[in-house]
């Protein structure tokens, strides 16, 4: 089918549109990553999305058209930790970068990759910058104990591209989605296990049954401010997902929230600073993260171990 007749399928509302199969959606995407659609189509296909919602299989194939299209790099043995960051924070500190270097004190190898659509957030990247981690300027694979990052630009023009649209349009698109759980490394057959996070209980399934179609290695969790990090006040539901089943889960606590000294609306300087002070011990690291840190650890551990088995 062409551009047209897929816009076709997928248009027709929330009742009369069609699902596409995992290889139509990956066509569909490929068309929009390399910039063969129209601005109107992609106006089009943003908004018919928007309105139909998309399927386990149509986000496994968005995920297969972006794959091949990234750099093919010698693969690595070990498992590494994905951390995609693309909300940034607004009220509370970004705590990202707290997970990430907290990974890469337990020996993990870390990619974060990410961007913001909203300028009045404080990113991850710029955290880290103020933390003496300068951005990468291609994608490659880290070492053991080694954090790298990089903007969504780096990683594909046409990906970034798609996500800029929603200044534009106003609304969100499946681009939004899929980065959040998106493995950049899987073109060149080095495992990795994606930190996905969701912003509704509902995406919780969907992005599961996702993972279960891909075959892919996740822990999902209900993310600080759309950040693939737990919340510092209370402990989120986690799950681990190995080869697309789920290996562990972890239940959600209950009762109040709990309090924390986390100060607000900080620049990204202060909010170094205050990751700085929990990584040198003056402040403690906030008992939800620390418990996130040992799941991605055992999870990590099960897939190092699967891979030396295979």
């Amino acid at each position: 089918m062409g551009m047209q007749q897929y816009l076709k399928e997928i248009g027709r509302g929330k009742d009369g549109a069609r699902a596409l199969t995992r290889t139509q959606a990956a066509e569909l995407m490929g068309w929009l990553l390399d910039g063969q659609a129209h601005p109107l189509q992609v106006g089009a296909f943003c908004v018919a999305m928007r309105i139909k919602g998309e399927t386990a299989q149509e986000m496994a194939g968005f995920m297969d058209a972006l794959q091949t299209r990234m750099p093919q790099l010698p693969p690595s043995g070990t498992p590494v930790v994905v951390l995609p960051s693309y909300n940034g924070a607004r009220r509370l500190p970004v705590l990202t970068p707290l997970l990430a270097l907290l990974l890469v004190r337990e020996g993990l190898p870390v990619l974060l990759h990410g961007c913001t659509t909203e300028e009045t957030r404080i990113t991850a990247p710029e955290v880290l910058g103020q933390l003496g981690h300068p951005a990468a300027t291609a994608l490659r694979i880290p070492q053991a104990g080694e954090l790298v990052h990089l903007h969504t630009r780096q990683l594909h023009t046409g990906l970034a591209d798609l996500l800029d649209a929603r200044a534009t349009i106003g609304l969100r698109n499946p681009a939004h989605s899929l980065v959040k759980h998106f493995n950049p490394l899987a073109a060149s057959g080095t495992p990795a296990l994606v930190v996905g996070c969701y912003t509704h209980p509902e995406y919780s399934l969907s992005m599961q049954a996702t993972h279960a179609e891909a075959q892919s290695h996740a822990l999902l969790l209900r993310g600080m401010e759309g950040e693939p990090v737990a919340d510092p006040r209370r402990l989120p539901a986690m799950r681990g997902i190995l080869h697309g089943k789920v290996v562990s889960s972890m239940e959600p606590q209950t009762g109040s929230v709990a309090a924390v000294d986390l100060p607000q609306g900080l620049d990204a300087a202060a909010n170094a600073a205050l990751i700085q002070e929990m990584l040198n011990g003056q402040r403690p690291v906030p008992a939800s993260i620390a418990t996130q840190v040992q799941a991605i650890v055992s999870l990590h551990r099960q897939l190092s171990a699967q891979g030396a088995q295979a």
